[in-house]
């Protein structure tokens, strides 16, 4: 994948489209268990996949929650931030996707705690949406306030037209 790539992500839960983004950050999202196993990502907005049929996303586990219940395919990364929360244990059952290869989570020296310095400076979807909002609202603003002028001087030209039409009558 082309790192500048522009991509689209459409969350499954309300199907609300983030993007454009490079596929960089399309990757970085899904390291950080912002991508569901069931969102769907598109680099044209017409043709949307689910996120883990694309093989450069990396998400290529399932994780056994309990004895009847899986999540994923995910990340390497998703499954840290479950191991972080206490979702699952180092005991629990990661299956690679890829090859069938089933291990314990204590068994991934990748998924090992880090030190708070390593951790990387992560860039929320949910962050991203509020500031986009916080732009459309500056925008809805800007053109009420444009709207709002602009029906004044309409206002006064049509007062300023009845003034001028009762002058000649």
């Amino acid at each position: 994948m082309e790192e500048n790539q522009q991509w689209y992500l459409m969350k499954h839960d309300d199907a609300t489209i983030f993007g454009p983004v490079s596929f960089g950050q399309l990757r970085q999202w899904a390291e950080d268990a912002q991508i569901s196993p069931l969102d769907k990502v598109s680099f044209d907005e017409s043709t949307w996949i689910k996120a883990p049929m694309v093989p450069e996303l990396g998400m290529d586990y399932l994780v056994e929650v309990s004895s009847d219940q899986y999540y994923g395919p995910t990340t390497l990364g998703a499954i840290r931030e479950f191991l972080v929360i206490g979702e699952i244990t180092p005991e629990s059952y990661l299956t690679n996707c890829t090859d069938g290869i089933q291990r314990r989570v204590a068994d991934f020296p990748e998924l090992q705690p880090r030190r708070e310095e390593e951790q990387p400076v992560r860039t929320s979807i949910r962050l991203s949406l509020q500031k986009r909002i916080r732009e459309l609202e500056e925008a809805l603003m800007d053109e009420r306030r444009g709207r709002e002028a602009a029906e004044l001087r309409c206002e006064r030209l049509e007062a300023r037209l009845a003034e001028n039409s009762a002058k000649h009558y």
